[in-house]
């Protein structure tokens, strides 16, 4: 549901994992489902209405804008379906948590990216975390900082509304990453801004537009994670160089340098006490291309084999959960108690990905 620039890696990705077969591609536009379709073998393009019709449709994929998240998702669990959603779960906490609650009561399944967690990269931090190789976690550093999407996004208008913004859209990655590894967070205080109140497009084809900004820009946190380490994070479309370091955790023992949480590769590094440099972590797990989907296609086996799922919608509800105790400790001056958890997901077997999703790598 959904055809728009996203809508490619999953189609894509959807021909090579064993447990997901597409069968249908909706958009508004069904010209555009119908582009999509022809592009990479989908037997049928169609409107949304006739996708929630169609039987033969046990999930739906839901890549639509953020601000209809909840209203697709609500309506494909309406229609008996399980849902597997792009980022952020909802808007609206309320959303979220009702999105949830259907889904419970009609014994369905909600599935939210991101799935970069499960990627090779990721997958190795957490192996090194859990053998304890760095010793109790003490502290995680967090920076994603650009100046925003109006270069290189054809329609890129939708990141400066409510329930985008660099928090919204690239905080997900940050937070999934850190919260598979570190565990729930318990609080967090926040400040949020707006630098530039109008954007001009650059990419093509609206090249010259200008783009009113209704949602903080720059947003600075931080956490404190239920098992006791302290999280920074800061989140930006404001600042104009974009060399900036992806994550570190540290550790009584050692510090992990974690790869950036939007990819599936490394690197992975670690600086162990007593080291005077980095060493580089071998990669112990596979999917380390662009394997989005890869959440999909575990969900799907998850469906048929009765396990829980790992990139599961309490997950994605609880990221959505701390994003909002930043603005509104922003907003109030105050420490904001996060109420949601989860339960962590699984790892991933090491080694071979024979017999857990399919053949890609």
């Amino acid at each position: 549901m959904g055809a728009g620039k996203i809508s490619g890696i999953y189609l894509e990705n959807a021909a090579i994992f064993d447990d997901v077969e597409v069968i249908a591609c909706a958009d508004l536009l069904v010209e555009r489902a119908e582009e999509q379709a022809r592009e990479h073998g989908v037997p049928k393009a169609c409107s949304p209405e006739e996708l929630l019709a169609d039987l033969e449709v046990e999930i739906v994929l839901n890549l639509t804008v953020p601000a209809v998240h909840a209203e697709v998702s609500l309506a494909a669990l309406a229609s008996g379906k399980h849902v597997y959603t792009e980022k952020p779960l909802a808007v609206s906490r309320e959303d979220g948590l009702r999105m949830l609650k259907v889904a419970a009561e009609r014994g369905l399944r909600i599935g939210c990216a991101p799935d970069t967690f499960l990627g090779g990269g990721l997958q190795t931090c957490r192996k090194v975390m859990d053998e304890g190789i760095i010793g109790e976690p003490v502290a995680s550093t967090a920076v994603m900082m650009t100046h925003g999407p109006e270069d290189w996004h054809p329609n890129p208008d939708f990141f400066y509304q409510p329930g985008a913004g660099p928090m919204f859209d690239m905080g997900p990655y940050y937070l999934t990453a850190l919260a598979t590894l570190l565990g729930p967070v318990r609080r967090v205080t926040g400040s949020a801004r707006v630098t530039f109140p109008e954007r001009q497009i650059t990419s093509r084809p609206l090249a010259g537009t200008t783009i009113t900004v209704n949602t903080p820009t720059h947003v600075a946190g931080v956490m404190d994670f239920e098992g006791g380490a302290v999280g920074t994070l800061v989140t930006s479309f404001d600042v104009w160089s974009e060399e900036h370091s992806r994550i570190d955790i540290h550790g009584a023992e050692g510090t992990l340098s974690i790869p950036d949480p939007n990819t599936f590769d490394g690197p992975v590094r670690l600086w162990r006490s007593g080291d005077e440099t980095w060493t580089d972590v071998p990669l112990t797990h596979p999917y380390t291309g662009n394997s989005r989907g890869l959440g999909l296609a575990d969900m799907a086996q998850a469906i048929r084999s009765g396990r829980r799922h790992r990139a599961g919608g309490e997950l994605g509800g609880h990221v959505l959960d701390v994003i909002h105790a930043f603005l509104d400790s922003s907003e109030s001056g105050r420490h904001v108690e996060v109420r949601s958890t989860f339960e962590r997901p699984e790892p991933l077997p090491a080694g071979s990905p024979a017999g857990v999703f399919g053949g890609i790598s």
